[in-house]
């Protein structure tokens, strides 16, 4: 036990059952309140507030229409938070949108989610974000050229990943401090820049010109507004990270709906009033213009401090894949322990109680999707997926309220609130493909088909190489990890 111990971060196996029974194999539940109310803001505090205003103010036309998108995205995340709070009680499994679909409506658009989710989803967030990570590590040692090579940020990105892997692999309370540390950097760093913004409009060398006629040019195109919202949304993704690790959260009837409350309107806040700082100090052009808004903005108010906003921007990116990844991976986890993947993705280290294996796949999925295309094009793709999951999780409680009214609820929420959120998911999965169809909404579709197929070919019809049990055995002898059981006390 003591040398298990030294391996892996002081975490030793979970305690024995009472009586003498023997030991449990499971994610030990280590997330308090705080450290859940930091998941929570470290994953959605994390690249878009420093790149996605530009997307927002494209779309919308005008400062004072990207400045309520940016409050109704907040307003969102709330009610969607509400609404999975309570899916979080009735189906008190990790496993976010996958386990609420999985015992709502069964096995295939489970798997669907699954399908999308680990193969795309995670995976590509934690790309996007180790890529913005990467060009703010880079940039200061290509000063004096037009551009930084993509080469060099790739391999930082890499890394990123890399390093953050063995972290999660190593030991749970570890990365949990790792976010909590990243968390408070990231609010600080918000902090600077909306105090600097409110000293510029104190001296009196604010830009009110665009705040003066905030609502010129607005679009009222549905599509745009659907894109623009796609944008937005993007720098709020994470508001449901704890409904993932449900398994690891203490007292988590009570701390996940607080977390909740907590976390989302204070990135909400922070957001709003960092935006407006944005646009007292930069014009609207400029911002459209900047290839890194929070360094422009630093240049022009905190000038010879201006280092202190890349790096701000580094812990935040930093910060934010590492929640990803430690929610991401235990969806990747939850899918595999109900043989929707691979079965030794639900396994846990036999010493670190970390699952291990779901990690080290979501690493190599990401590190193969750096290759992936632009911010914008990669934030349109995952907003598209991602809302058609929120809007069918959405469903499920609707469901269940009208199929299993007798059922216990420890946590209840209007029956308004979910029908808000279905009626937007709807609005922001349908309008942009009606108004502004592109591209990259019929790879989505695609890749659904794909995964109907590969769905019957391999979960259905159970067509598995005889080879994948050896494999399985192999790497369960080389990572030293096991089943696990579930965690519901």
């Amino acid at each position: 036990m003591e040398r298990s111990k030294e391996r892996c971060g002081g975490e030793g196996l979970a305690e024995p059952k009472p009586g003498g029974g023997s030991r449990e194999l499971r994610l030990r539940r280590e997330i308090g309140l705080w450290s859940a109310v930091c998941l929570i803001a470290g994953c959605m505090i994390g690249s878009g507030i420093f790149m996605s205003p530009q997307g927002v103010l494209v779309y919308m036309g005008s400062p004072g229409a990207s400045l309520v998108v940016w409050a109704v995205c907040g307003l969102l995340a709330t009610l969607g938070a509400l609404c999975y709070a309570e899916l979080g009680a009735l189906i008190p499994e990790s496993g976010g949108e996958y386990a609420y679909i999985l015992r709502t409506f069964g096995s295939l658009p489970a798997f669907l989610v699954i399908y999308t989710f680990v193969l795309v989803g995670r995976p590509a967030a934690i790309a996007a974000i180790s890529l913005s990570f990467a060009e703010y590590v880079v940039a200061p040692f290509y000063l004096r050229c037009s551009s930084v090579p993509q080469v060099v940020v790739k391999g930082v990105a890499a890394s990123s990943i890399l390093l953050l892997m063995l972290v999660n692999c190593w030991s749970s309370r570890l990365a949990t401090m790792l976010i909590n540390v990243c968390t408070v950097a990231k609010v600080l760093s918000l902090l600077i820049v909306i105090g600097g913004g409110a000293v510029v409009l104190g001296q009196g060398r604010a830009r009110t010109e665009a705040l003066l006629h905030a609502f010129h040019n607005t679009t009222q195109q549905a599509g745009r507004i659907g894109i623009a919202f796609y944008q937005g949304l993007w720098s709020f993704d994470g508001w449901n990270s704890i409904n993932y690790v449900t398994e690891e959260l203490r007292n988590p009837q009570q701390n996940l709906v607080w977390a909740l409350m907590i976390a989302i309107p204070l990135v909400t806040g922070l957001y709003i009033l960092v935006n407006i700082s944005y646009l007292l100090v930069l014009s609207p052009n400029e911002i459209l213009s900047s290839d890194a808004l929070a360094v422009s903005w630093g240049n022009q108010v905190i000038e010879t401090w201006a280092w202190i906003v890349p790096l701000a921007v580094m812990l935040s990116t930093f910060g934010s894949v590492n929640g990803v990844f430690f929610s991401g991976s235990r969806v990747c986890y939850a899918a595999g322990r109900e043989g929707h993947m691979p079965r030794l993705l639900s396994m846990v280290h036999l010493h670190c109680l970390t699952p291990a294996p779901a990690l080290l796949f979501t690493a190599t999925v990401a590190l193969v999707l750096i290759i992936l295309g632009n911010f914008i094009t990669i934030v349109n793709f995952l907003s598209l997926t991602g809302w058609l999951t929120y809007g069918t999780t959405i469903s499920c409680l609707l469901y269940l309220r009208m199929k299993e009214k007798n059922l216990p609820r420890p946590y209840k929420v209007p029956t308004v609130i979910p029908v808000i959120m279905l009626l937007a998911s709807v609005y922001l999965v349908l309008a942009p493909i009606i108004d502004h169809p592109q591209m990259e909404f019929l790879y989505v579709f695609l890749f659904l088909v794909s995964g109907i197929l590969v769905y019957f070919l391999f979960i259905s019809f159970r067509c598995q190489p005889k080879c994948l049990k050896m494999a399985t055995l192999h790497l369960q002898l080389l990572l030293e990890v096991a089943p696990a059981t579930k965690s519901f006390d």
